[in-house]
């Protein structure tokens, strides 16, 4: 059977669902790829799948336009004519289903990673733009199965009326490789904390240099680094002469884009994550899978992975004094911070492993019919 995934990004589909289409490659399936190019595509390819280039506005607002998207979406879904269209990321979600949906694809998957700012922003979404994302995610994902990775999620989209329980799925995450994210022993030397993620407002980033700037005036020995990217197509983003000036001021540490992630793990006594809200934080699983003490915001998604006073720390969420005395906790005990560690790789070895998380996607494509193909 043909298997289309479609993802607002090639580096999306390449660290995050590469393993997904591998397992479904190896029972014989023709996989399609499609993205807006970088990149990740040439590793896609290299990999042995057939990507196609999509070219996609994350921001885009203009009606005319995004018609015009959908309207090239279909033609994509009618040449392709695959046997199910499985969608990641939110415009990739609607505009997918809809283009899908109007192609003739019968099985659609969506899986909801994140809400996106409209939901979680730092300012309230305009009334009439909540109604319309609302109404849009509505006609979207009727008649599609749809996968949550965490169970606030899940209820908040029934509670609005955008699925029903049945159609719904709850899958923790996207996996993490146990065998490459492995525990390390921490650091010798003043104790780091680290925030990786996109440098986005409602990541908590503004929180974390506060509590960063408060610890320091203690004279709490610790460094303090952000890791990722500023993302210009997100309207949450932190702009760069902000980093600039925390970082001329010595408060933080701005190491920008990592590719090597279990490097940056391995250099962090603390990893932290102070975010609004989150589908299930990849980074948080792969520190905890590396035996780093996490702390991080007791909301959906993040709580799905952080238990407190077991495996990290939670705290209120957009509390930035909280948030500096979660860390003073943790960084003057070591003896705290090596247990959370051991506790937390137990975590991810139980529930949270890319083999259990490929696994029970694809029993969701068996509940909508995949059937064994010819392994190549």
């Amino acid at each position: 059977m043909k298997i289309l995934l479609f993802a607002n990004t090639d580096w999306y589909l390449f660290n995050f669902r590469l393993s997904l289409a591998q397992a479904l490659r190896a029972d014989g399936h023709h996989i399609v790829l499609v993205s807006p190019p970088g990149k990740y595509s040439a590793r896609l390819q290299a990999a042995g799948f057939r990507w196609i280039e999509f070219p996609l506005s994350r921001r885009g607002t203009n009606p005319l336009f995004e018609m015009m998207t959908v309207a090239r979406l279909r033609r994509l879904y009618r040449q392709e004519k695959p046997d199910f269209a499985h969608h990641f990321t939110i415009k990739c979600v609607l505009y997918g289903s809809l283009a899908a949906r109007l192609a003739g694809v019968k099985r659609i998957i969506n899986a909801i990673t994140g809400l996106g700012y409209v939901f979680i922003g730092t300012k309230p979404p305009a009334g009439w733009l909540l109604f319309m994302v609302k109404s849009f995610y509505r006609l979207a994902l009727r008649s599609t199965r749809v996968i949550f990775q965490n169970v606030d999620d899940r209820a908040l989209f029934v509670e609005m009326g955008l699925v029903n329980l049945a159609q719904s799925s709850l899958i923790e995450g996207s996996g993490v490789d146990t065998q490459r994210f492995t525990p390390t022993p921490e650091p010798e030397g003043i104790p780091l904390v680290v925030l990786p993620a996109r440098l986005l407002w409602d990541k908590g980033v503004g929180e974390f240099v506060e509590a960063a700037r408060r610890l320091r005036a203690e004279g709490i020995p610790a460094r303090f680094a952000l890791v990722g990217d500023t993302d210009p197509d997100n309207p949450a983003s932190v702009p760069e002469p902000r980093l600039h000036d925390w970082q001329a001021q010595g408060v933080v540490e701005c190491w920008g884009w990592q590719e090597d992630m279990f490097s940056v793990y391995g250099r962090a006594n603390i990893v932290c994550l102070p975010s609004y809200r989150e589908g299930l934080p990849r980074t948080l699983v792969e520190a905890a899978a590396c035996g780093r003490a996490l702390v991080a915001t007791d909301v959906p998604g993040c709580r799905g992975i952080v238990r407190n006073a077991e495996n990290g720390l939670l705290v209120p969420v957009r509390d930035s004094q909280a948030l500096a005395g979660a860390l003073k906790t943790v960084l003057l005990d070591p003896a705290l911070r090596q247990e959370m560690g051991k506790r937390g790789r137990a975590m991810v070895e139980a529930g949270f492993s890319v083999e259990k998380v490929v696994s029970e996607t694809l029993q969701v494509y068996r509940g909508l019919g995949l059937t064994e193909g010819v392994p190549g």
